[in-house]
């Protein structure tokens, strides 16, 4: 999901040089002079390089920020009104994130992060982002699967307790969500749950 494609024009060049990050090029990606993608993967990063970033805000679509040490809570990225995919796998995001409000978001990814406590992130995800349709944040340690020593009863538990909270969701991790899947998940977790659903919340917080 990296958009990693040479610059071509003299701006994006200059970006791309100075800050290590990987604009795309101009011509489709492009709209008004402004970026639709960028990227900042594999830059080590420890902090967001809001100044770059924010350049973008009138264009920016497409944002990665994936495969950095990032932990900080992307407070500013509220102001990329277009964003509608944002890529932070492989950083130290943990459960207790904060993100702004960005109704513009249809996609993010956040695998291989250190996010251990499900309802609490699902909780500020569905509140942040009312129009998310896909949601990826496998090899998280609140995500169990046979990659991460999770049983096949976990996941079944883990991917129903997702798709009742947010119900716009389309593709959980790399699965398609199936009419027979939702079903089944407003059965088990009602949003305003009755006991065994708050029973089952509690068991997916260890």
């Amino acid at each position: 999901m990296r958009s990693d494609r040479h610059v071509s024009d003299d701006r994006a060049s200059m970006v791309s040089m100075e800050t290590g990050a990987s604009a795309v090029a101009p011509g489709p990606t492009e709209r008004g002079g402004g970026l639709r993608q960028l990227s900042f993967a594999y830059q080590d990063l420890i902090e967001i390089p809001y100044d770059v970033i924010l350049e973008q805000r009138d264009t920016l679509e497409v944002l990665d920020l994936s495969y950095n040490l990032l932990e900080e809570s992307p407070a500013l990225l509220g102001e990329l009104e277009k964003l509608a995919t944002l890529i932070l796998d492989c950083n130290n995001y943990n459960a207790h994130v904060k993100f702004p409000y960005l109704p513009s978001i249809t996609t993010v990814c956040i695998n291989r992060n250190r996010i251990s406590n499900l309802p609490i992130f699902i909780e500020e995800v569905r509140r942040k982002f009312p129009n998310i349709r896909i949601l990826s944040m496998m090899n998280n340690e609140a995500a169990p699967s046979y990659f991460n020593g999770g049983s096949l009863t976990q996941y079944i538990d883990y991917r129903q307790y997702v798709i009742s909270q947010i119900p716009t969701l389309e593709v959980l991790d790399d699965t398609e969500v199936q009419r027979a899947e939702r079903l089944q998940a407003k059965k088990t977790y009602l949003r305003h749950g009755d006991r065994g659903a708050s029973m089952r919340r509690k068991e997916l917080r260890h």
